[in-house]
């Protein structure tokens, strides 16, 4: 065994750029996976550390006991608790100071005009709480308010604002408050809790413009007396308190909050970048197989004489994984600290885009560097096993053979293997998406079809190849034959190094398709749906803004231009049971704006105690017009209601429908998320905007879009995601341009002699170099097109599975220009990465080539 070792250590110090390519992939793959599981850690600690300082001087939290969820919100909204509460907390024992905590939401507007924030993080308006033990937020300037119309913001909604002490902007609350900034704040020393807004009220104006009538609270912060611990504290605060309230201690307050950061953010976050990890180690695997089958074949001789010499079948495999086993060790020890180095580098690069990323050191845990450390050097050694055993089984007289001839690409079994797994995945994935709607058996399918396309690789590459080489012929002549010829070669590695270039290039092509079928399912759902013609609304996607003014709607409606105006607010209440969202209405006037389908029973006479179902939400509860259903209120307040229709489309009218009449006992902070207009016969569309622009600039000046624009803009989000999606696998393109690199530099090593010939018999060096890269970009295009179709295909399959799956009607997209866009990107990348290998290529001495064994 230790002369296996010697042997194979003196091998890799004598052909260590062999390995380059492999341990770049190594590298990259451990890197990224260490990155991500060392920022997450951070990010959870930091965010831990953050709440327990913002809130050490609260022992204690009165709240309401139950929390209504639905579906998509786990968090849950709980019933308000009243601020008299405040008084009976503070005479029980050991209560050193209370106070209410009111909240609500609120926007800020900025000296541009513009609202700050609202796409995505909450943007969140509360009394500012005097006790400074018990306010989260620590005055950094100026001073507390004092009077109505003075407020506190914390420091970076004021940097992102150009806001300063001494300036009046409006408050959206959702109605337009003019305010006085007086003082600016931090949390826990930051300049605001990730990119949370908040303004802090005096508490009359909160009471007046948050709640729906003055002496409710969202909880009663409590402050403890020396020698007084929070669990005691709890115990006293229990048996005084009504029914349906609850205390916990501050420090199970802080966990909770940690957690609603983690299940919205960082959860989500760490699990889109350990996938994308995913992607990049499988891409590596590809290019690490590739590199040790190139080695093996190209030691064929070196191994046969091994064998000839005495050499065990074992012994051989055994020099072949020593080598992958020092490739990985050294490759992922230098991956994780490369991942150190990402996380280190994100830290600082946070707040330069506008996330403030909370100070404190790295967390380094054993299983953010155990797990990845494990991953490089499986993958790596998973990668040459088989290699490795076809190395051992070299037999001795193969060291008297000039060469191999490779007819990978004609094996039948291969053949057959690869088409019983392509019937296999087409059956279930077309039963995942047509027979019995599953994602599961969808996703299934999909497995199958990219282990089909990896079978099938070298028997399609002889095909693919010449029909895509064929014009080379014409268009470069002896070149271009050449180049084409020399990727017919070998379809196994033509195959295998174009695999790394295919999955990566199809999951690009799997989430542009995915993102354009969502743009078109909003346009489709606005256009079925929507019968106005423009819509004031919220930001499209994320959990910030403040809503719209219920007044807003009245207010445009009573416009000479104007037919229709319709504001739809949201509700939360459990029906029948469980968490679901309300529509709060003018169920006629919604009738007359939006397409609902058909309509079994009246929307006109819903009153205070009837309610409207949509259809495929009525079918699951089984409920039929003239049914009861009944509602719990988040008051705690319980009433029946009667279905009095049943409508056909829900996808903006939703799936419950109540009056505001039936709403306002059990209201919190009223408000809109949409308001849908529609104009009278011969009003232009640009006359009743400007109409409509000329109300709403009396409300906060939300935006005014027509129905395209409104449709535009409710997918913004979709390019966000698609930007960090195209961003996220260059990581993985990268990783495949290295393994097509490293695969053609090999190949130059084997053709030396070959080579040299060419240039012997009057192969140019401009000639050359062309030959090597049109070979790198025939492979390039190999994978690009065997991605693009494997691509379209999945995001087909998602697209049908995830409309059979869910209420809601999708619609399948193929986006030509964005497709043609990643279809020359690969293209290009197979150019870039034959630049250097050509290089080498050219370099060659012609003498010593020709000379080569």
């Amino acid at each position: 065994m230790r002369a296996t070792v010697r042997l194979s250590l003196s091998s890799l110090r004598a052909h260590r750029r062999r390995f380059a390519g492999t341990f770049l992939a190594v590298f990259l793959g451990v890197a990224f996976l260490a990155g991500t599981l060392v920022m997450g850690d951070t990010l959870r600690a930091s965010f831990d550390t953050m709440f327990g300082d913002a809130t050490s001087g609260t022992d204690a939290v009165v709240r309401g006991a139950d929390a209504i969820t639905t579906p998509g919100n786990s968090q849950g909204v709980r019933r308000p608790v009243p601020t008299a509460l405040v008084k009976t907390v503070e005479r029980v024992p050991g209560v050193a100071a209370a106070a209410p905590d009111i909240q609500g939401a609120g926007q800020l507007i900025g000296s541009d005009g513009k609202p700050i924030g609202g796409q995505g993080p909450p943007t969140v308006a509360g009394n500012w709480i005097t006790d400074a033990k018990l306010n989260p937020y620590r005055l950094a300037e100026g001073r507390a308010p004092s009077k109505s119309g003075e407020v506190v913001v914390n420091r970076g909604t004021a940097e992102k604002g150009r806001l300063s002490i001494g300036d009046t902007t409006v408050l959206r609350t959702p109605d337009p408050v003019r305010v006085t900034i007086v003082g600016l704040a931090t949390f826990a020393g930051e300049d605001g809790m990730a990119q949370v807004t908040f303004t802090g009220m005096t508490r009359p104006d909160a009471e007046k413009y948050l709640t729906a009538k003055p002496g409710t609270a969202a909880g009663i912060q409590v402050r403890a007396g020396p020698g007084v611990g929070q669990r005691e504290l709890v115990d006293r605060l229990t048996p005084v308190l009504p029914k349906g309230v609850e205390a916990i201690t501050g420090h199970e307050s802080a966990e909770e909050n940690t957690e609603m950061i983690s299940s919205r953010f960082l959860t989500v976050f760490t699990l889109l970048l350990l996938v994308f990890s995913g992607v990049a180690i499988l891409v590596a695997t590809f290019s690490i197989h590739n590199t040790f089958a190139i080695v093996v074949a190209q030691r064929t001789r070196e191994n046969a004489l091994l064998r000839a010499l005495g050499a065990s079948r074992r012994q051989v495999a055994a020099a072949t994984l020593v080598e992958a086993t020092a490739v990985a060790l050294t490759a992922s020890l230098a991956g994780l600290a490369g991942g150190i180095g990402i996380a280190a580098g994100l830290q600082a690069l946070f707040p330069a885009i506008g996330f403030p990323f909370p100070e404190g050191d790295l967390v380094i845990s054993a299983l953010s560097m155990l797990l990845p450390l494990a991953v490089g050097v499986v993958v790596c050694l998973g990668s040459a096993l088989l290699p490795a055993v076809r190395a051992g089984r070299t037999a001795p007289l193969a060291a008297l053979r000039e060469t191999a001839v490779d007819r990978s690409g004609a094996s039948s079994v291969r053949a057959v293997t690869g088409a019983g797994l392509a019937a296999l995945a087409l059956a279930l994935t077309l039963t995942g998406v047509l027979v019995q709607p599953s994602l599961w058996l969808a996703g299934l399918g999909a497995v199958l079809a990219l282990s089909a396309f990896v079978v099938l690789g070298p028997v399609a590459s002889t095909t693919v190849v010449r029909i895509l080489g064929g014009p080379l012929d014409r268009l470069r002549g002896v070149t271009g034959g050449l180049a084409r010829r020399n990727a017919l070669r070998s379809p196994k590695r033509t195959a295998a190094t174009a695999s790394a270039l295919m999955i990566g290039v199809a999951v690009v092509s799997l989430f542009t398709v995915f993102g354009a079928s969502l743009k078109a399912t909003m346009d489709q759902t606005v256009s079925r749906s929507f019968a106005g013609d423009v819509a004031v609304s919220t930001p499209s996607f994320g959990a910030g803004g403040s809503g719209l003014s219920p007044g807003l709607a009245p207010a445009i409606a009573r416009r000479p231009e104007v037919a229709d105006a319709v504001g739809l607010g949201r509700g939360v209440a459990e029906v029948d049971g469980e968490g679901r969202a309300l529509t709060v209405t003018d169920p006629a006037a919604l009738a007359r704006v939006f397409d609902l389908g058909d309509i079994r029973g009246s929307l006109d006479d819903l009153g205070t105690d009837g309610i409207a179902v949509a259809g495929t939400e009525a079918d699951h509860q089984g409920l039929k017009t003239g049914d009861t259903a009944r509602v719990t209120f988040t008051d705690g307040q319980k009433k029946t209601f009667t279905v009095r229709a049943v409508y056909g489309r829900s996808e903006l009218a939703g799936d419950y429908v109540i009056t505001r009449a039936a709403w306002a006992p059990h209201r919190t902070q009223d408000s809109d998320s949409l308001i849908a207009v529609a104009f009278r016969k011969g009003v232009g569309t640009d006359t009743g905007k400007a109409a409509v622009e000329q109300v709403a600039a009396r409300y906060g000046d939300p935006e005014v879009q027509t129905r395209g624009e409104y449709a535009e803009s409710s997918a913004a989000g979709i390019d966000m995601m698609l930007t960090l999606v195209y961003a996220l696998l260059a990581l993985a393109v990268l990783i495949a341009l290295l393994g097509i690199a490293n695969t053609l530099t090999l190949a130059i090593h084997e053709r030396t002699r070959e080579l040299g010939l060419l240039r012997a018999v009057g192969q140019t060096r401009a000639q050359l170099r062309a030959m090597v890269r049109w070979e790198s970009i025939l492979v390039a295009a190999f994978g690009t097109v065997g991605g693009l179709a494997l691509g379209g295909f999945l995001g087909w399959v998602l697209v049908k599975a995830s409309d059979g799956a869910s209420d809601s009607a999708f619609a399948f997209a193929l986006p030509p220009a964005r497709l043609a866009i990643v279809a020359l990107v690969g293209i290009a990348a197979g150019a870039l990465a034959g630049l250097r290998p050509a290089r080498r290529a050219a370099r060659l001495d012609v003498l010593r080539a020709i000379a080569t064994e």
